[in-house]
């Protein structure tokens, strides 16, 4: 693979790889007269999600902080049972990413880097992808969440290379603009076709075939 344009990728995690099924949680906000996404735009608030995604408050302590910030509008031990589906939400992995991750992995060194809980490797584990990435910057790990520049400097340090030499996939407009300003290449991920252009460098040089996305 002379003459490849990275040698790295970093890549988000959740609305790339993991995909949350908030269907329950609707239900629930319409029986109440609420909004569908009434919740999530309270609970990711960053006033109240950034504690959790610097590791600094619990699972339970961020459905406390929701149920807080609903007052008003739902009685309390309604607005836990939101908080609560929010933090339940079932999930899933996309194959199809998780193909082609796990194919550039013999190629490249593959870093997941992702604003996350502290329940993250038990997550990745439940979804069969404990093994997925080189390494894994978790933002609860590391005291430091996506965009600022801390976070990439981790991550390429891990990575074993400079910024200039990593691809970076994130579905946040905002996460990939701080990137790019780092020197990396930014890739703003919707479907895995982004991903799958984005790769093409690894599959066009001898890399394995993968089903086309």
């Amino acid at each position: 693979m002379s003459g490849r344009p990275f040698d790295a990728v970093l890549c988000d995690l959740d609305n790339v790889i993991r995909f949350y099924d908030t269907a329950p949680l609707a239900e629930l906000e319409r029986a109440a007269g609420l909004a569908e996404g009434t919740t999530m735009n309270v609970a990711y608030a960053p006033d109240v999600d950034l504690p959790l995604l610097l590791g600094r408050i619990t699972t339970e302590e961020w459905v406390d902080s929701i149920a807080s910030a609903l007052s008003g509008r739902v009685p309390q031990a309604y607005a836990r049972r939101l908080g609560r589906a929010l933090t339940d939400a079932p999930f899933r992995a996309d194959d199809a990413v998780v193909t082609l991750l796990r194919q550039v992995k013999r190629h490249l060194p593959l870093v997941l880097v992702t604003n996350a809980t502290l329940e993250l490797e038990r997550d990745l584990a439940s979804m069969g992808l404990a093994d997925l990435a080189d390494h894994v910057v978790s933002s609860a790990r590391v005291g430091v969440a996506k965009p600022d520049r801390e976070i990439y400097e981790i991550a390429v340090r891990r990575a074993g290379t400079v910024a200039g030499r990593c691809l970076f996939v994130d579905d946040r407009p905002e996460n990939v603009e701080a990137a790019v300003t780092l020197g990396m290449t930014g890739v703003h991920y919707r479907e895995p076709a982004d991903l799958r252009k984005a790769l093409d460098f690894v599959f066009g040089a001898g890399g394995d075939a993968v089903t086309h996305v």
